[in-house]
């Protein structure tokens, strides 16, 4: 029996969450499985009235102790500096050397594009964001801070590890899924130190993989080409700052955040898996927000630890509930999201 913490964190993060446990708990009975759901309460409130945000200990028990994690979005206007969730999701991410962001971007119905004559054959791709290194790092600092004279300094971290390892995942995926092309995203004309290194890592990698077509493409590019002609990709991999912003434009393609799954994942080892979106405080607890990117999470969860058909039958519901007009209002449906979560949950069977 696989063990799964569950952390709802924050605002809509709890709604969602709780659709996403709906839909696993009717899985396990359709496929006949079990899994072991363990519940966390780290949260703003958590925070702000105990000082908790991971406790001491916690890295190690999920480390010996989990299969996955599965967490729905954090973040409260009460926690300006939102060290909360600093701590949970980056103290996770780098923590548990989560390396490979994964980021399908995939179109599960053909309305739900903004792009015009677009079709789910046209968009239909994953993303590889470097998850540990980059921008994110919190390497820098400021002099004379607060002054007109103030300097700012935010350091870009790639290690050959680093940058060997997420393109080596990428190409291994393409070859397990037939995906035939795969390309890389970076700013080497510009970065000419940090790009350098990813060029010559990738062009190196390359020649591993006869079978899959390669090629690089600069970040502006690929945003402008992701709009122009989305299908000519099938496989992206990309440094940590550049991921980060080319799948939101990618989420807005599938239909909008509310639709995007991902996955932080170390393979054969504790993972991670958070819908892309953000905690919405503003719509918490009302009932019309999109759980869909968070059942898709659940179900890219799913196949990680090994149960592929359950995850490919939440897929399938999902697209059947979409066919059907059987969404939230935000994908121009009128369901709740208590009441998408059900109907996808009673289309698993």
């Amino acid at each position: 029996m696989k063990q799964i913490a569950i952390i709802p964190g924050d605002g809509i993060g709890v709604d969602v969450t709780r659709e996403a446990v709906k839909v696993l708990e009717q899985a396990q009975k359709v496929y006949d499985f079990k899994l072991k759901m363990n519940h966390f309460d780290w949260s703003a409130d958590k925070y702000l009235s105990e000082g908790i945000s991971l406790p001491e200990g916690a890295m190690d028990m999920f480390r010996n102790e989990y299969d996955a994690i599965y967490v729905g979005a954090f973040g409260d206007p009460r926690v300006p500096d939102m060290k909360h969730a600093a701590d949970i999701l980056l103290g996770l991410r780098f923590g548990l050397d989560l390396y490979i962001n994964l980021r399908p971007v995939k179109l599960l119905h053909d309305s739900l594009t903004p792009l015009k004559s677009r079709t789910q054959k046209d968009i239909n791709f994953i993303v590889f964001r470097e998850n540990t290194e980059g921008m994110y790092v919190n390497i820098g600092g400021n002099f004379k801070k607060g002054t007109p004279d103030e300097i700012a300094i935010q350091e870009d971290m790639n290690t050959r590890k680093g940058v060997e390892r997420i393109i080596v995942a990428a190409f291994e995926y393409a070859k397990e899924h037939g995906r035939k092309r795969l390309t890389m995203a970076d700013k080497s004309n510009v970065l000419r130190y940090g790009h350098d290194l990813w060029q010559r890592a990738f062009t190196e990698i390359a020649t591993r993989y006869p079978d899959i077509e390669s090629n690089t493409q600069f970040v502006d590019a690929v945003t402008m080409w992701m709009v122009l002609k989305p299908d000519q990709y099938e496989v992206i991999v990309t440094n940590n700052m550049f991921g980060d912003i080319i799948t939101d434009l990618g989420a807005a393609l599938q239909g909008g955040l509310g639709m995007a799954a991902s996955g932080n994942i170390h393979p054969g080892k504790v993972s991670l898996f958070e819908p892309v979106h953000g905690s919405a405080p503003k719509y918490a607890g009302k009932n019309v927000t999109n759980p869909i990117g968070a059942i898709l999470t659940a179900a890219m969860m799913l196949e990680y630890v090994g149960h592929n058909q359950a995850a490919n039958g939440i897929e399938q519901a999902v697209i059947k509930a979409l066919a059907a007009g059987k969404m939230t209002r935000d994908l121009g449906g009128s369901l709740s999201t208590t009441e998408t979560g059900d109907v996808i949950a009673s289309l698993l069977g």
